[in-house]
């Protein structure tokens, strides 16, 4: 194998054999990745978010038929969105980003946060209970929530500032949208409230955190 190397480089050298010219590859299509076959991505609608579904349909319709170039539908019989991939769909991952989207705005929040999973690429959304966190019942739990929510919103408000995430309650289950680290920085701030830490110092170590962030 080493003669052969070397043969090789002495001929090319010696001007003998010219060397081939490098090939060049035009990108692949969404659809030639998966050999012409058409990709689908299907998302249950729960409920309770029926109604604001038909009420935002067009918000979400546009974005992904225009700018990300995926087919959306609303199958009124399975409840579900169906997205899938067109021939002039110009990447793979924009089916995905279009799912997550929907999915995002299924959980609970707004187009304008929703949206933001479609432009960039380092966001995501975590999803927890609170008795993953803590086993609460009754009065408890009930407290527990309030704590999460603060008078008005003011201390989901404060977390999602600091932390630049958006978070979402519904219930006992947590939705948090936003990059890796702040998902995680907004995470422990909710399971101190949740483990019965007072709102002023949760207040104090989110600020803290949110100067290291910012650094």
């Amino acid at each position: 194998m080493a003669e052969l190397t070397q043969m090789e480089v002495e001929t090319a050298a010696g001007g003998t054999v010219p060397l081939p010219p490098k090939p060049t590859f035009k990108p692949l299509k969404a659809h030639e990745m998966s050999d012409g076959k058409v990709q689908f991505r299907k998302i249950s609608v729960p409920p309770n978010r029926y109604s604001p579904l038909k009420k935002a349909w067009l918000d979400i319709y546009t974005p992904i038929y225009d700018q990300m170039k995926v087919d959306i539908r609303m199958n009124l019989k399975a409840r579900k969105v169906e997205l899938k991939t067109r021939a002039d769909t110009p990447d793979i991952s924009n089916l995905q980003k279009s799912a997550d989207f929907v999915h995002a705005f299924m959980l609970g929040f707004d187009i304008p946060d929703a949206i933001s999973l479609l432009r960039m690429d380092e966001l995501y959304v975590e999803s927890f209970e609170i008795k993953d966190v803590k086993t609460l019942k009754g009065e408890h739990l009930s407290r527990a929530i309030g704590r999460l929510s603060g008078k008005g919103g003011k201390t989901k408000f404060a977390i999602e500032n600091s932390t630049k995430t958006r978070i979402v309650i519904a219930d006992t289950r947590i939705h948090i949208l936003g990059a890796f680290s702040n998902i995680k920085v907004a995470r422990g701030s909710l399971c101190s409230l949740i483990m019965g830490s007072p709102a002023g110092k949760v207040y104090s170590k989110l600020r803290s955190v949110s100067a290291r962030l910012n650094e």
